[in-house]
């Protein structure tokens, strides 16, 4: 199968007005949509909208009305010419655990037919409620894993950081190690770069529960640490920005 579990960590380090750092252990599945029914029947610790000790729920992500997921991706790439011709879709994710689901940012990884990759969707979320898809490509042609893609901030994340930004992205191809960069410059300078390490291990009942173990409820101690690190910032004085009103389109 090519969904998989990965761990490893998260770092962030901001540069100005004052510095702050933080590297935290995470875990995320990397979920192939074509293989979420066989994932559900064959593991008794994952459910694909349905109960278990890790689960998956379509309304957490995409169109976010319990719709299914594969066409709402593969309507999205027809708006803008990328026809994946059946090829495979993989979520990168938080799992939800025990109930709780909130997930930062999200990794949608788009492969054609033939295996090559064609898109990179981008799904973040605010502690506001609020969402925005970044859908990183090439005009259907071939994505390249060693391109540093752009794209400019439309949409609030921390209320710490100012809108007139851009984001750079780099990306490795998922296999037995995963990589993910994001360069956040605002107002022309570098101001943080998040990271992403993982590694790869078999999606088994016996994986998801050494990581529920290890991590507890990854999504509920994403959302402390963020809070957390809020905190931190606030006592470092650097001020609070109110976010700007969602775009409306939800998806640049």
């Amino acid at each position: 199968m090519n969904s998989r579990i990965y761990t490893g960590f998260v770092a962030h380090a901001r540069t100005r007005p004052k510095e702050n750092a933080f590297r935290y252990g995470a875990c995320f599945l990397y979920l192939d949509l074509a293989e979420l029914d066989s994932l559900d029947a064959s593991l008794s610790r994952f459910a694909h909208n349905g109960r278990a000790l890790v689960q998956l729920r379509d309304v957490d992500h995409g169109p976010r009305d319990g719709s299914p997921l594969r066409p709402w991706i593969d309507a999205l790439l027809a708006g803008r010419d990328i026809d994946l011709e059946g090829g495979s879709v993989c979520v990168l994710c938080f799992p939800r655990v025990l109930g709780f689901g909130f997930y930062p940012a999200s990794f949608w990884y788009c492969f054609h037919a033939d295996g090559t990759p064609r898109a990179v969707l981008v799904e973040v979320h605010n502690t506001f409620g609020g969402h925005h898809n970044y859908l990183l490509h090439n005009g259907g042609e071939r994505f390249n894993w060693a391109a540093r893609p752009t794209a400019e901030k439309v949409f609030s994340v921390s209320p710490f950081i100012a809108m007139d930004a851009r984001y750079e992205f780099a990306f490795s191809e998922p296999s037995d190690k995963l990589s993910v960069s994001i360069h956040d410059y605002v107002s022309g300078p570098l101001l943080l770069t998040a990271n992403l390490q993982l590694t790869a291990e078999p999606m088994t009942d016996h994986g998801l529960a050494r990581i529920v173990r290890r991590f507890g409820p990854m999504s509920a101690r994403a959302w402390l640490l963020i809070h957390l690190q809020a905190i931190r910032i606030v006592s470092k004085g650097i001020r609070y920005i109110p976010p700007s009103p969602d775009p409306e389109e939800e998806t640049t």
